[in-house]
Formats: C-alpha cells, structure tokens, sequence
C-alpha cells in the first residue's frame, strides 16, 4: 500500500514538469530563435517560424518594426531584412540564405 501512495506521490510532482515541454517557435530542426523581424520569430536556420505568436510582443528589446510587403524581385526580400515578397498567389514570404523561400504564416 505505500509503494502505491509514494507511486501517486511521484505522479502528482511529475505532472507540471510535463506541461512546460510545449513546443517553441523556432524549435526542433530550425535551431531555436535568432531574433524578431516585427511580430515574427526569424529561426537560427534563416528561415520564419509559422507561430501564430508575436515575437516583439513576447521578447523584450526585440523592436517593433513594421513590416513592409513588396511585389518585387527575390533579391529585395532577404529573412530578417524587414520587408515581405508577395507572390502571384498573395502569400508572403522572404528568402533564406540558402535561397529557399520561406513563407508568413496569415
């Protein structure tokens, strides 16, 4: 009988440890966050998170630019810069240093 109330005991102080393993953005391949480009979070790996979050609201000194969305070439348009391409379908997306896209979730 006490195996079993130490058992529950462990259970019970286990149980808030487990709530803060909650993914982050930026997490897993993508290396964590780099910085803020306005209210989304630029990964490590140059690329933006698809968190619905809002990255100047949450990180402190992390700056509030506007972002600025442009129908114009690729080249204008690198993560982090602070400017947006539009596409031909209205998505919205910068270019990582690899020079993949990488698309603003709406």
């Amino acid at each position: 009988m006490s195996i079993r109330l130490i058992g529950l005991l462990v259970l019970l102080l286990t149980l808030p440890l487990l709530g803060n393993a909650a993914n982050t953005p930026c997490s897993g391949s993508k290396g964590g966050i780099a910085r803020c480009d306005g209210p989304l979070f630029v990964c490590n790996d140059g690329s933006i998170s698809g968190s619905k979050r809002n990255c100047s609201a949450e990180r402190s000194g992390a700056g509030s630019r506007t972002l600025r969305a442009t129908g114009e070439a690729t080249g204008d348009c690198p993560c982090g810069s602070g400017t947006l391409c539009t596409g031909s379908r209205g998505g919205q997306y910068c270019m990582t240093s690899s020079g993949n896209k990488s698309y603003s979730r709406k």
